[in-house]
């Protein structure tokens, strides 16, 4: 039984808008450090695709919240099975990413999962990737977080993930030959909002990017903002690796240390 009197795991907290490379930073940082990972907007896509797959309205928060409460999660490297299934490329799904911007913004959903976020804060500590995790799931982390980019890289760094998708579609835009290295490149197929076949051109990402911007900055519910006391990072000419290597210069500044 944990013991009520240690003090808690620490929490490096990782916030951001899609596409400033959170995803990807948050995998390596955790990696490095030997800490665990959670990927909170994974939650949200998971309660997003459960609710349609079983027809619940996704502006229905108290049904969703409890749904949420029910389901099976368990995690093994990118993979995640949802109640025995295999949901790892069905979460990525377009319509999922849409869906889960709705389920987000139910506050009943954002408490049932906060339960489940915080209760993976276990030793030796927790890099939590998210867009309110410092703000409000983890006000006490020993390091806070916030990346971003202009809302242009960010477009152009979901336009690249297209094409690594799918080399064969057809894509409008000026980045086909667009370097690969800036912090994001690599980053989770589907963490955005980038559409499939017929609405992938460079200006529909920017669209649907600064749209789903506006959606969480000005949100009722856990606005994306960076923490008062957070370190800001403008990933927008940053390479993945240099970033990584920013978050854990930070943490050492602050005595956090890899497992051993």
């Amino acid at each position: 039984m944990p013991d009520a009197t240690a003090p808690a795991a620490p929490v490096i907290a990782i916030d951001g808008p899609g596409g400033s490379g959170k995803g990807t930073v948050s995998g390596r940082v955790a990696s490095a450090l030997g800490w665990h990972l959670l990927d909170s907007g994974a939650l949200y896509r998971i309660v997003a695709w459960a609710g349609l797959e079983r027809g619940v309205n996704l502006a229905d928060g108290a049904r969703l919240a409890e749904l949420a409460g029910t389901l099976s999660i368990a995690q093994s490297g990118d993979a995640i099975v949802v109640d025995g299934q295999d949901v790892t490329q069905a979460i990525r799904a377009e319509r999922i990413s849409a869906g889960s911007s709705e389920v987000a913004r139910q506050p009943p959903v954002r408490v049932a999962l906060r339960a489940m976020q915080l209760s993976m804060r276990r030793p030796p500590g927790l890099v939590a990737d998210g867009r309110d995790m410092a703000t409000v799931v983890f006000p006490d982390a020993a390091l806070k977080v916030f990346l971003d980019a202009s809302a242009q890289e960010r477009a152009r760094r979901r336009y690249r993930q297209l094409l690594d998708q799918e080399p064969g579609v057809k894509v409008n835009g000026p980045l086909r030959d667009a370097a690969s290295s800036s912090c994001g490149g690599a980053a989770r197929a589907g963490e955005g909002e980038h559409g499939a076949a017929g609405s992938n051109s460079y200006a529909a990402l920017l669209e649907s990017i600064r749209a789903r911007d506006e959606r969480d900055r000005t949100r009722a519910v856990s606005p994306l903002r960076p923490a008062a006391d957070a370190v800001t990072i403008d990933t927008t000419h940053m390479s993945i690796d240099a970033v990584v290597g920013e978050v854990l210069r930070y943490a050492e500044q602050r005595g956090l240390e890899a497992a051993r």
